[in-house]
């Protein structure tokens, strides 16, 4: 197993093993987000130093290339010069360098494919620091969720005694005595402090016409006979009653006329 595999699997059964620990599972899941945060650091670290050493190794590579080159250029030039046993020391070093470039090629080749696999270790680690970090958000959100019906029940619980609907009872109650008191105080107040004659008339008011009432809801239900000769006679009695008040103001009239009269003969 590499060094990420290690990590990540570290990294899980902390979570796990702190998860079942723990008192306060927000404040938990925080913390190890911030641990794993804390060792993608560290492992980014590690991933640079990688491709610095990738680097260095394809820097040295290419030296060693370019010494060998330039030892193969001088072994050309004593040949030229017909310096066979220079020639033949050039071509040594040519040989020596092109081995080291041989190798320093071969250590390159292998750690850029161990950086590459680095890279997509990191970045597989990175999505899993993700995913949690998701996966934490829900976790707290069940943990709120659960604490919250659990307050809820033990509210339920405690309601469930009678005791406190029987309080309800007994106050509503209390308040409406209380409430009859004080209308039945007032109404005493009024009758008995207040105008009387005002408050005689207003229960006038309140009762008047209940009596015409009933009887016409009896006289439609059939109970009681039409009265039509007792309302003809209260209406000939009005009628004779309204000739004889215009009789008395027309005497009243003339009687005025008759003492305006007289006046203004005195005078004259």
């Amino acid at each position: 197993m590499g060094f990420f595999g290690r990590l990540a699997t570290l990294i899980k059964s902390n979570l796990n093993d702190l998860i079942s620990k723990s008192e306060d599972p927000e404040k938990m899941l925080n913390q190890v987000i911030i641990d794993m945060n804390q060792q993608l650091v560290e492992a980014k670290k590690q991933v640079a130093v990688a491709i610095a050493d990738e680097k260095r190794l394809q820097k040295q590579f290419a030296n060693e290339k370019s010494v060998s080159e330039d030892w193969h250029k001088k072994a050309m030039l004593a040949v030229r010069a017909g310096d066979d046993e220079l020639a033949k020391e050039a071509l040594t070093r040519k040989k020596e360098h092109e081995q080291l470039a041989t190798s320093f090629e071969e250590q390159w080749r292998k750690q850029q494919v161990a950086v590459n696999q680095l890279k997509t270790a990191l970045r597989a680690l990175n999505n899993k620091i993700e995913e949690a970090k998701r996966k934490k958000n829900v976790l707290i959100a069940r943990q709120r969720r659960a604490e919250a019906m659990k307050s809820i029940q033990e509210t339920m619980s405690g309601l469930s005694d009678n005791s406190a609907f029987e309080t309800f009872e007994r106050m509503s109650e209390k308040i409406d005595q209380i409430e009859a008191e004080a209308e039945a105080g007032a109404e005493l107040s009024e009758e008995f402090t207040g105008d009387v004659l005002r408050h005689k008339f207003s229960k006038l008011q309140a009762t008047a016409g209940a009596d015409a009432d009933l009887e016409a809801l009896k006289r439609e239900m059939g109970l009681v006979a039409e009265e039509a000769p007792a309302v003809a006679a209260r209406v000939e009695a009005a009628a004779e009653e309204m000739d004889m008040d215009a009789e008395e103001m027309a005497e009243l009239e003339a009687a005025l006329e008759e003492l305006k009269r007289r006046e203004e003969m005195s005078k004259g």
